[in-house]
């Protein structure tokens, strides 16, 4: 009897690592449930390039707001989950898309914690910053430039100004959500000493945490602790 019960318990914990693997493949996010601590985290992985209204060329590495966006519904909708933990490491993408994910996470009502690891560049700012506290390791790197559009212009004057436009929410959006100021973030969209074929600056890890932009240089480790200290307290104040 107890045999049995210990290899149907082996045969749980193995189609239970099957079904992570499976989930991670398919859509980079997975439940962290093993800690000590017994807390329940969401893990959401941030790849690539942000795919919008238009699939990006299929040798391109993405992450699909059709994809993120149910999947933040329903982590708000579960009782179960705790916190979330999200990973960056994009060179941006869709502005719309990538402001509509910036903008679920930062309306979430449980803790969530953000690392960017490589790159939070372009519409990963306001993403890495929609936390509610962000970390990023040394040798990560985040590009903030002014917004851009390919194709032909009809209307001159009318596309400048809706760029404009988008580009005054992007940064209304970083300045709710960090310590910079819209102003300091047009400067750095704005400079063009930095960027070999674009204007912008190009912020490393603990120059991203000086300006403001950033909460803490810090790994997985860090992330993850400030996660569980933000979900112990939540549950202090209830």
């Amino acid at each position: 009897m107890e045999k049995n019960e210990k290899e149907e318990k082996k045969q749980k914990e193995l189609n239970r690592e099957e079904s992570q693997d499976e989930q991670i493949c398919e859509t980079g996010q997975v439940v962290l449930d093993g800690n000590s601590r017994k807390h329940k985290v969401e893990l959401l992985t941030v790849i690539g390039e942000i795919e919008g209204h238009e699939s990006a060329p299929s040798h391109s590495k993405t992450t699909k707001y059709e994809h993120v966006l149910p999947k933040l519904a329903l982590i708000e909708d579960d009782e179960e989950i705790e916190g979330l933990l999200i990973l960056l490491n994009t060179v941006g993408g869709d502005v719309e898309a990538g402001l509509a994910i910036a903008e679920m996470i930062a309306s979430l009502s449980i803790p969530t914690v953000s690392l960017v690891l490589g790159g939070g560049h372009s519409i990963g700012v306001p993403m890495a910053v929609s936390a509610d506290y962000s970390f990023i390791v040394p040798s990560a790197t985040m590009v903030i430039h002014p917004v851009r559009q390919n194709g032909m212009f009809i209307g001159v004057v009318q596309t400048y100004r809706n760029m404009e436009k988008i580009q005054d929410r992007i940064t209304a959006f970083v300045a709710r959500h960090s310590h910079m100021t819209r102003e300091r973030m047009e400067e750095l969209m704005l400079d063009t000493s930095q960027l070999v074929k674009d204007v912008g600056t190009m912020l490393e890890g603990e120059e991203a945490v000086k300006e403001g932009l950033i909460d803490e240089v810090g790994g997985i480790r860090d992330a993850l602790d400030r996660l569980y200290s933000l979900i112990e307290e939540r549950k202090t104040q209830k």
